[in-house]
């Protein structure tokens, strides 16, 4: 099963110890070609154990996602939206303005806490309001 692998890896690129240059050099990499051998069932299990990871995991994991507009990630990054780690909840917005397509936008809208937080958060003046504001103008 490659989410144990998965899990490893990204669990020692999020400790205490973990060199953020290495990870953006090195265990990213790592962690998008495990992900690319994800059957289903990795899916499901990370899917399944995403909530109960720490920040940095699960940061780590939103990082990882990228424009395949796979409904298996956005479905993670909606997990992890709620979050009260305003860094974490930047990086989903910021993952699924990459994500998001014609097939899951209406996912998105009519999901309301959601799109109430992304509208305050658009009111902001700071790169987190550029983000949600560029994001409600993809929907």
């Amino acid at each position: 099963m490659k989410y144990e692998q998965f899990d490893k890896l990204i669990t020692e690129m999020s400790g205490e110890n973990a060199s953020d240059d290495y990870w953006y050099d090195v265990g990213i990499n790592d962690a998008l070609m495990l992900l690319e051998q994800f059957s289903e069932l990795d899916w499901k299990v990370l899917m399944d154990n995403i909530i109960d990871k720490s920040i940095e995991w699960q940061k780590r994991v939103v990082y990882c996602f990228g424009e395949d507009n796979d409904a298996r990630e956005i479905n993670i990054v909606l997990s992890l939206i709620d979050t009260t780690d305003k860094e974490l909840f930047e990086m989903c917005i910021d993952s699924l303005r990459f994500l998001i397509s014609d097939k899951n936008k209406d996912f998105i809208i009519n999901n309301n806490e959601l799109m109430e937080k992304l509208i305050v958060m658009a009111s902001l003046d700071n790169m987190s309001g550029k983000n949600c504001r560029e994001f409600l103008n993809k929907l």
